[in-house]
């Protein structure tokens, strides 16, 4: 849905019962822990009946609690502090974090391969593959993701460039000659890099090819870009899992690779024997 669930209970057009009108008082005043509720938790807590709870989601347009419940999930995942996300962790995390944890991120991968776009993938490998220089932004905890795709992508394409995670005027030097012919990857998860968005409104200004690694087609990234990749992420305490979009980012490299296979034999062959001449690896003692 276009808007978020505050947006949906406070519109204003719809005349709620006495039982629905808590519901949405409450959700007002405590998202952070609504949206990790079942529905009959929900209830129990306002109130009201399980009953009640759902009739109440179907009222604002969705077709169930589960996708309300989703809603709220996106919502609080882009608001919360860190302070709030290790409050709602302690109630999602349970006693077996590992299980808890490492589910959660099989989950995102699966519904990450369920929901990919394979036309804008396509695209996203068309544009990298032919780009005259790329350019790759990611800031803050997706700063590890961009250096990742930086450093394989650096092996594949002539003019790869790793845009630093420094102050904004010196992330405005870094890109400063970006136009037309360029591909720029911003990649951004909740909670969104004010300063990877404004370099990513800079570069489509400037007239380059720009894509988005994202969560969600509400994301502001999403929004902006030419070609949008969405993968999962999740929120685990203070922290972001990117299992799913690393996996997405491994997929993007070895496509870009085999579109560049005649010439991929060459470069690895000159870069082993680079290596072996530079002692850039070592082997396991017997």
């Amino acid at each position: 849905m276009d808007k978020d669930i505050l947006s949906l209970m406070n519109s204003g057009d719809r005349r709620l019962s006495k039982g629905q009108r808590q519901i949405a008082r409450f959700i007002t005043e405590n998202y952070d822990k609504a949206a990790f509720m079942t529905a009959g938790k929900l209830g129990r807590t306002v109130g009201v009946s399980e009953s009640t709870v759902v009739r109440f989601a179907t009222e604002l347009g969705f077709d169930g609690y589960p996708g309300m419940r989703r809603a709220m999930q996106e919502m609080v995942r882009s608001r919360l502090t860190s302070v709030q996300r290790i409050a709602v962790a302690q109630d999602m995390l349970g006693a077996d974090v590992i299980k808890t944890v490492m589910n959660s991120d099989v989950d995102k991968l699966q519904a990450s391969i369920d929901e990919l776009d394979r036309k804008a993938f396509d695209l996203a490998v068309e544009a990298i593959g032919g780009a005259d220089h790329l350019y790759i932004v990611g800031m803050r905890s997706s700063a590890a993701l961009a250096s990742f795709m930086g450093f394989y992508m650096n092996l594949l394409v002539e003019d790869v460039r790793l845009i630093h995670d420094t102050t904004t005027n010196e992330v405005y030097e870094q890109i400063m000659h970006i136009g037309p012919g360029d591909v720029y990857v911003g990649i951004s998860y909740p909670r969104y890099s004010a300063s990877s968005l404004k370099a990513m409104e800079f570069a489509k200004r400037q007239g380059a090819t720009v894509i988005a690694l994202t969560d969600q087609e509400n994301s502001p990234f999403a929004r902006l870009a030419d070609i949008k990749l969405f993968a999962k992420s999740d929120m685990v305490s203070f922290l972001d899992s990117l299992v799913a979009p690393m996996s997405l980012i491994n997929a993007l490299i070895v496509a870009v690779a085999a579109r560049r296979r005649d010439s991929l034999d060459e470069t690895f062959g000159y870069l082993e024997e680079l290596w072996s001449e530079y002692g850039t690896f070592t082997g396991v003692e017997s």
